[in-house]
């Protein structure tokens, strides 16, 4: 019976230390917030980024690796790779920062950070692609904190897979004793599925002019609101120098409701909107920036310079899961005459006391004299700076005004486009090859005529296709290759098309095709072999909005689903359906005589869908130039021409990053300009590259699409061929940074994006590979299952009992159940005892193995204090996008395809 007791009593014990094994994640990361009230000035442990983690939850600590930085003005930046490969969810922010060292940090999520190294000068960028703000912290200003059941989505397939801290050290003077920082922020993530998803609305103004002593000059912005309702809980506001308050307002039917409200030179962080504010279909989102003219001698326009400003008001929100955007933006004022009606408040400066400014911009009290022009030209250079990527990474800096300012682009001159020789797909035997696209997984989806020809025969002078009896075409019109070698993936379209003509992809993998003979637009799965979707009436040319006349291409926005085509050789339009194909409107009209006017077509021909900056941009073929137009309204915004584009421009592709492709037409007798790719800045609507190609000649180079690796596809109509083209730097597999180019951002990183050549070699720390180890073995500990866990609790019971049943055969065996056998069993269990105690040396001590993985509270984090700072010590924090025949009887005649 005493032998019973002793085994009931230890598995009592057992259960008691498996229970606050699964208690400590949640109390232990309590006592990491308890206890963070302070920062030591020398960081302890803290080498890495650490990671604790619960069920489902876990905890990213991104941290500065211990950095002494030697002048003032210093932005270091860091960056860890999110541990998890699936999708993950930010729902929770704690900063570690003092004010003392720490002007501000940002942190931004993208997927290619500018640098492998532990941290690296922020003068060689943040992110090599686009990226997107989570995160702000400056001197005095609070937390960013999400509402609950908020998350921003990052990892699986389309979330970012790293974050890059950037932390701007204003005044080194605390780093007189060279002691080591680590300021960063904990994020709390879960890969629990979140209801509500993050965003950001980024409203710009892009054209204001402050003149010289002008007293007061306001920037406004305004735009309609056309998506499923939003709601908004933070923002932020940024000027430089000149900006006296910024203010953003919903206007629902005539009524306008404060957003925020706040001086742009107090702390740049997100503050909470004050009373809850939500956005519907429809309703306006209003912006103004007053800025004043005084003391400056000539104009001041919208930049990325010092000398320059900026009007930006940024919105943090969130919606639901389903209908969710991650971002947007808003760089226009689409009704002036509204802001006469905005409330007094907007109007009125917030006055900034000096000391205030001094504190913000770090200065210590010893050096009010002798450093205020110093905190002055601080001032300017972090709030200049601040604007770079930001504005980058929004795809904000797409202004025609700035255009002469902007220095360098994210591409600089030594970029260049190559054919990849070693591709096969030029040896494909196909039909005329009238359109291109990539799929959701980056394939070659190639739409061709198989055995039909349009020709001068097609059609009749009513543009009624008259070769309607060699029926459709039999051979698959749809083929899907591998990029890389061009072996055959997927085949689909047999006997549905007669001549076919534009391509795209939508994000769902549908293919979405135009037949000029048809007049008709269609929507096929990939899989499927009747259309999903029809419109058009088949044979019957028409300028309804029921008929089509020769469209020529067709691009789904991926964010709404809306439907554009572009119509065609005999109309001069575009039309947006809805995405179940109805009607919504549609803009253009036929190019009068003389010079050609925007919003005027001579055969749009090929669409490029901008989705982030929700603009179209039309290749209006025949009269040689590219036109982009607001989604939303079809209004015009600018006109893209160069001489060199010659006569005709067939074709357009847009990739992230501010790349636009195109190609052109064959040059008309007499004519010098060649047929030939073109490489331009969509910021700018420079050329920065051409190409053509090195096997073959272009004939009629007749569609292009282009992926953000730089590779690049070129279907010709009359050579019936594809080409592929790449980046000399990818094709002689070299790095950016080996090839000698380096994508550079300014600092702080609001506007402009700075490329240079650099002759800068290879780090070979070998603190990297150690880095990745590390942080590969945080990932796999981190998604540790369910299962597993429990796997791992029960094996220990399961032991236990093989020892007991042990102990109890021994003691019948050996010492026969007397007295003395019992006193040896209960011996025995003492010493099992006290080793699940801990007690025990080399013992196992259950409670605290499991006590060292931390979970995190959902109950947010404590205001930060200004007055001191918050590091843990290890101890208690665990770091814890043709003629064909002549289409118009304008002369001259297009060419044929």
């Amino acid at each position: 019976m005493a032998g019973f007791v002793s085994n009931l009593l230890i598995l009592l014990l057992l259960f008691q230390n498996i229970c606050l094994g699964f208690r400590s994640p949640l109390s232990d990361f309590k006592r990491y917030k308890d206890t963070s009230t302070s920062l030591s000035n020398e960081c302890l442990g803290s080498d890495q980024p650490v990671i604790s983690f619960g069920m489902s939850d876990f905890v990213l600590d991104i941290r500065m690796p211990a950095v002494t930085p030697k002048q003032s003005d210093t932005y270091l930046c860091m960056s860890v790779p999110l541990p998890v490969d699936d999708e993950a969810y930010v729902v929770d922010f704690k900063p570690h920062a003092s004010m003392d060292t720490v002007h501000h940090m940002l942190l931004f999520g993208c997927n290619e950070p500018s640098s492998t190294e532990n941290y690296w000068d922020c003068d060689e960028g943040t992110c090599k692609d686009k990226s997107n703000i989570l995160y702000a912290w400056a001197r005095n200003a609070p937390p960013t904190k999400l509402p609950k059941g908020v998350g921003f989505r990052v990892g699986g397939e389309t979330g970012s897979r790293y974050f890059v801290l950037q932390v701007h050290y204003g005044d080194v003077s605390a780093f007189r004793d060279k002691h080591k920082d680590c300021s960063g922020v904990t994020l709390h993530l879960t890969h629990q599925k979140q209801p509500l998803i993050a965003g950001m609305y980024l409203m710009m103004s892009v054209n204001t002019v402050i003149p010289p002593g002008k007293k007061v000059v306001d920037a406004d912005i305004a735009c309609h609101y056309k998506r499923s309702p939003m709601h908004l809980f933070a923002y932020r506001v940024h000027t430089h120098r000149l900006g006296k308050v910024v203010s953003g307002y919903r206007v629902r039917n005539g009524q306008w409701t404060l957003i925020g409200r706040q001086s742009p030179q107090l702390p740049q962080a997100f503050y909470p909107v004050k009373y809850p504010v939500d956005i519907s279909y429809d309703d306006i989102l209003a912006a103004r920036c007053v800025f004043s003219g005084e003391g400056r001698t000539t104009e001041t326009h919208i930049g990325g310079t010092a000398n320059d400003e900026m009007c930006n008001f940024y919105i943090m929100y969130y919606m639901e899961a389903k209908h969710a955007v991650s971002y947007m933006t808003c760089t226009q004022n689409t009704n002036p005459e509204m802001f006469r009606n905005i409330p007094q408040e907007a109007n009125i400066p917030i006055p900034v006391k000096f000391d205030v400014m001094k504190m913000m911009h770090g200065h210590h009290e010893e050096t009010k004299d002798s450093d205020t022009g110093s905190l002055l030209q601080q001032d300017k250079k972090e709030e200049d700076e601040i604007l770079d990527q930001e504005t980058k990474d929004n795809d904000a800096s797409y202004l025609l005004q700035q255009a002469k300012k902007e220095e360098a682009e994210i591409l600089d001159q030594g970029f260049h486009i190559e054919e990849a020789v070693e591709w096969a797909g030029l040896d494909l035997k196909l039909g005329q090859v009238s359109g291109l696209a990539l799929d959701p997984e980056n394939n070659l989806v190639v739409f061709h005529r198989g055995d039909h020809v349009w020709d001068e025969n097609s059609f009749d002078s009513k543009f009624v296709y008259q070769q309607r009896g060699l029926g459709p075409i039999e051979q698959n019109t749809i083929i899907v290759l591998n990029p890389s070698n061009a072996k055959l993936l997927h085949s689909t379209g047999k006997s549905l098309f007669y001549l076919p003509h534009g391509l795209s992809v939508d994000k769902n993998g549908n293919y979405w095709v135009t037949d000029v003979a048809l007049h008709q637009v269609f929507k096929l799965g990939a899989n499927d072999k009747e259309p999903l979707l029809i419109l058009g009436v088949p044979l019957q040319p028409g300028s309804d909005k029921n008929h089509f006349c020769q469209p020529t291409d067709v691009a789904v926005d991926p964010i709404t689903g809306s439907i554009y085509v572009s119509d065609g050789y005999c109309n001069s339009r575009i039309i947006q359906f809805s995405p179940n194909g109805l009607f919504v409107m549609q803009w253009g009209e036929e190019t009068s005589l003389g010079r050609s006017r925007p919003g005027q077509f001579r055969i749009p021909h090929s669409l490029a869908l901008i989705p982030d900056l929700s603009q179209l941009c039309v290749a209006d073929r025949e009269n040689g130039r590219i036109q982009c137009f607001r989604l939303e309204t079809g209004e015009f915004i600018r006109e893209i021409k160069h001489k060199a584009f010659g006569r005709e421009l067939f074709a357009v592709s847009y990739v992230s990053g501010g790349l636009l492709f195109a190609v052109n037409g064959m040059p008309y007798p007499g004519e010098a300009e060649s047929v030939q790719g073109f490489v331009m800045n969509f910021s700018t609507g420079e050329i920065i590259d051409t190409f053509i190609p090195l096997r073959k000649n272009f004939v009629m180079p007749h569609d292009i699409v282009a992926s953000e690796d730089r590779t690049v596809f070129v279907g010709d109509v009359h050579a019936k061929a594809v080409w592929k083209f790449a980046s000399v730097e990818k094709m002689n597999h070299r790095s950016v940074k080996k090839a000698g180019i380096e994508v550079q951002e300014t600092k702080e990183s609001e506007t402009i994006v700075e490329a240079r050549l650099k002759n800068k070699p290879e780090s070979r720390d070998p603190l990297k590979n150690v880095d990745k180890q590390h942080l590969v073995q945080q990932a796999s500990s981190t998604g540790v299952s369910f299962v597993l866990i429990t796997t791992l609790l029960i094996i220990p019971v399961v032991v236990l009992l093989v020892i007991l049943v042990f102990i109890r055969w021994r003691k019948t065996t050996v010492y026969g159940g007397n007295s003395d056998g019992e006193r040896k069993l209960d011996s025995s269990s003492g010493r099992i005892l006290g080793r699940l105690r801990g007690k025990g040396g080399g013992g196992i001590n259950l409670g605290n193995f499991f006590a060292s993985h931390k979970g995190y509270s959902r109950k947010g984090f404590d205001r930060l204090s200004t007055e001191g700072s918050d590091q843990e010590k290890d101890e208690d924090d665990g770091t814890d996008s043709e003629e064909e025949c002549s289409a118009s009887p304008l002369p001259p005649a297009p060419s044929s395809s």
